[in-house]
């Protein structure tokens, strides 16, 4: 299996802060993104990802989040394997400093 390309959530803020265009996408629940998600994400739960893949472009990367990094891992390498170009927020929302909302 190809190794997943990862960022990590101190790398992600700094792209941010810079303006960078993302495309992220938070595959948690609904009752874990109550709690906040990051500003500009888009939320498709895990289990929702393959009756989206419509809304994925072969020619974006897009950044996966999860709680602690491991189901936005799981749907990295699904997606990967699909042709996608991603990335996994190591360590997830837990070790997300930056702002939500």
């Amino acid at each position: 299996m190809e190794e997943i390309q990862i960022i990590t959530p101190e790398e992600l803020q700094k792209k941010l802060e810079a303006g960078e265009k993302l495309e992220i996408v938070d595959v948690r629940e609904d009752e874990e993104v109550a709690g906040g998600m990051i500003p500009g994400a888009k939320h498709i739960r895990m289990g929702d990802i393959p009756a989206n893949l419509d809304y994925f472009n072969k020619d974006k990367e897009y950044i996966f989040i999860c709680r602690s990094s491991a189901r936005s891992g799981n749907v990295c390498y699904y997606l990967q394997e699909q042709g996608y170009k991603v990335r996994n927020m190591i360590g997830g929302m837990l070790n997300w400093s930056g702002e939500t909302k």
